[in-house]
Formats: structure tokens, C-alpha cells, sequence
């Protein structure tokens, strides 16, 4: 017999903008409960984005994470002894989880500015197609179609 289907929270929805992707890049942002500080560094970044590219923020930003969302993924699987690379197509709610990880992972290992600076930096990037965070994905997608051989493996 199956499980029941688990029942998802409602979004909380950004104060500022309105926006419930906002409000969970906002979450994943956040460190120790410290709500307002994540709050602060994402709002920072979408100010810097408005003053450089004279536009709207929301715009790009969606637009960015619609650029490093991932189609597909490899997960290992054992088949007679051996770990074979499987590649799978990506959950929705999962494909938001790794383009907000890459960004911020991409942003962290950029060195001398502030997080805010960082962040909309990595946006405006992965709007026009480039960055870390794009080249994650495409290094995903890489090793996805490398492996698509074992795609008859999948469960």
C-alpha cells in the first residue's frame, strides 16, 4: 500500500517584493535564523542590479534562475556489483534547491566583496548565460548525456 502524498507548507511569500521565490532564495540565504541579515544581502543585491542594469531586478533574477535550472542529473545506482552513473531527469522543486545552491556556492568563492555585490554579480552572469553557477550546469548536463548509455538502468 502506498503512502499518503506529503503535503506541502504554503510558501512564505517575500515581504518586499511579493515574490514566494524570493522568499525561499531568501531562506536558503539565511545562516542561524538570521532572517533580516539574509534579507538585507538579497535586497543589497537586487539594489545593485537595478542601479547597474537599469531594470528591473525580479525580471533577471527569475531570469537567472530559469538559465541554471537543470534538466538533468546523474544518481549512482548499483547493478551487479558495479556503480553505474544513471542519468534522470530533476524534480521541479529540486531544480529550484540546486540553481539557488549553485548560485550562492558561486557566489561564495568569489573574494573580495560583499555578499550583496557577489550575489548580483552571479545573477547578472547566469542572465546573459555565463558564470559559475552556468558552468555547474552545464558540467551537469556534460556528464548526464556522457552517461547515457546506462540510461536504460534507471528505476
Amino acid at each position: 500500500m502506498r503512502r499518503k502524498t506529503k503535503i506541502k507548507k504554503v510558501e512564505n511569500i517575500d515581504p518586499k517584493y511579493g515574490s514566494p521565490l524570493v522568499g525561499k532564495f531568501v531562506n536558503y540565504i539565511m545562516r542561524q535564523g538570521k532572517k533580516s541579515t539574509a534579507q538585507r544581502v538579497v535586497y543589497g543585491a537586487f539594489d545593485i542590479i537595478k542601479e547597474k542594469t537599469k531594470g528591473d531586478p525580479m525580471e533577471l533574477f527569475e531570469k537567472a534562475i530559469k538559465n541554471i535550472t537543470p534538466a538533468l542529473e546523474v544518481k549512482s545506482r548499483r547493478v551487479g556489483g558495479a556503480n553505474y552513473q544513471v542519468p534522470q531527469p530533476v524534480r521541479p522543486d529540486r531544480k529550484i534547491q540546486l540553481a539557488f545552491r549553485w548560485v550562492i556556492n558561486a557566489a561564495k568563492a568569489k573574494k573580495g566583496k560583499s555578499m550583496a555585490e557577489k550575489l548580483a554579480e552571479e545573477f547578472m552572469l547566469a542572465a546573459n548565460n555565463e558564470g559559475a553557477a552556468i558552468k555547474k550546469k552545464l558540467d551537469t548536463h556534460r556528464m548526464a548525456e556522457a552517461n547515457r548509455a546506462f540510461a536504460h538502468f534507471s528505476w
